[in-house]
């Protein structure tokens, strides 16, 4: 016998889960208990939540002005004004504090659990989706959706096959398989009639085969401004050299801003790095020229921010002797080494995914859904939440509020409709 849930979930991630418990949790404020089902393919639920923020994850960001959060959506920016002015930042800090998890922010903005353990934030998750009555099943990949053509509204509208050829039914569905990228979700969508922008990948690191930085990962230099010419693209931060070339914020909002673009590019291009953030290294030259003429220009960086070995670096590649003193330095070496500290170029040869997170770029148009409720304009019944949405941010937990976000829309919306029909 087929097996009928009032909701069923496709995806054990964030935005899944949120959905789930939204409108289990709504529903039980009016005295009912509808059957929700969440689906996950893999083993475990909530892995990107687990590995997220080096395994702090970082749930949100300190923003609590809708339109300013918006702002840190490369795609989707205007369409998530709303949502965000329905269930944003505030709501969020609020729902966690509630189910007994306190957020800190920092420095930066980002806000992690107080246990600094993302542990902590699937243990809440988990909790409530169990507290709510929500069934969960891992292993169950999804092979295909169809929506019913039924006229009893009573009737559930939607057979989900699993693989295996098991069927289940639903009064609704929630798509929240996370970024188009990973091939299944983006079939489900095509099957309940969606179009798709081309996903692609978002914020990655840069590859970098350079003598200038090699053996000198762990270094990081902030603030720097990067730039990208072939890409009109620009960004500033904080810059950390790895193992492959460059990451951390500079790079990573570049990579999230200009995502099309370096897909375009092949994902081989120059960056451009002034190490100095826009400050004029001239008049230190000058300074030093004067007061510190013996010593070697080689020895130490006259810039706090610069560490001593990519300055030697820098100073190598400007062509200037170790011998070189501030007091003999001539205007050639001198210019050559204001330009590798402004304006140094890297021949970028390829991306890597930052710390096993993944962020895609595409999926299914905002104007394909009511960003109200996210309930699809074209398969009624159907809803789409998180990053199978054209919908992602910068690094600095933008992508989780989007699915806190846009999970508690359709999970709200999903309990009322359900109230509805039940009378």
């Amino acid at each position: 016998m087929t097996e009928t849930f009032d909701l069923i979930v496709i995806g054990g991630g964030a935005a899944g889960f949120y959905a789930a418990i939204t409108c289990a949790e709504q529903s039980a404020l009016y005295g009912a208990s509808p059957r929700v089902l969440i689906l996950e393919k893999s083993p475990r639920v909530l892995d990107k939540v687990r590995i997220s923020g080096g395994g702090r994850c970082n749930v949100t960001h300190h923003c609590f002005d809708p339109k300013r959060m918006a702002t840190n959506y490369p795609r989707g920016d205007k369409a998530l004004i709303g949502p965000l002015h329905r269930f944003g930042v505030t709501e969020t800090v609020a729902w966690f504090n509630d189910h007994g998890l306190t957020l800190k922010t920092e420095a930066d903005g980002r806000m992690f659990p107080t246990t600094d353990n993302s542990q902590s934030v699937i243990d809440v998750l988990r909790g409530a989706a169990d507290a709510a009555g929500v069934n969960v099943r891992t292993r169950a990949a999804v092979r295909s959706i169809e929506a019913l053509e039924v006229s009893d509204p009573t009737h559930p509208r939607f057979e989900v096959t699993l693989r295996g050829d098991a069927t289940l039914r639903a009064h609704h569905v929630v798509l929240a398989t996370g970024g188009a990228r990973s091939g299944g979700g983006a079939e489900l969508a095509r099957q309940l009639g969606h179009r798709l922008i081309e996903p692609v990948p978002s914020l990655f690191t840069f590859h970098v085969d350079d003598w200038r930085i090699r053996d000198l990962q762990g270094l990081a230099v902030d603030p720097v401004a990067v730039r990208i010419d072939e890409a009109n693209l620009k960004n500033e931060g904080p810059l950390l050299i790895t193992h492959r070339g460059f990451s951390a914020p500079a790079i990573l909002k570049l990579s999230a801003w200009g995502a099309r673009a370096l897909h375009e590019l092949d994902y081989t291009f120059t960056l451009s790095v002034d190490w100095l953030h826009g400050e004029d290294p001239a008049p230190t030259f000058a300074a030093l020229r004067k007061e510190a003429g013996t010593r070697h220009v080689h020895t130490r960086s006259p810039f706090d921010a610069i560490p001593k070995r990519l300055w030697q670096r820098l100073v190598a590649a400007a062509r200037i002797d170790e011998q070189q003193t501030w007091a003999t330095l001539q205007a050639g070496p001198r210019d050559a080494l204001i330009a590798q500290l402004t304006d140094a170029r890297f021949k970028v040869t390829g991306k890597s995914t930052h710390k096993d997170e993944f962020v895609t770029a595409g999926g299914v148009p905002t104007d394909d859904v009511d960003m109200r409720t996210m309930e699809s304009r074209i398969c009624p019944g159907a809803f789409i939440a998180g990053e199978l949405l054209d919908v992602d941010g910068v690094t600095g937990g933008f992508n989780f509020q989007n699915a806190w976000t846009t999970g508690h829309l359709a999970g709200t919306a999903i309990a009322l409709s359900l109230l509805e029909r039940t009378g």
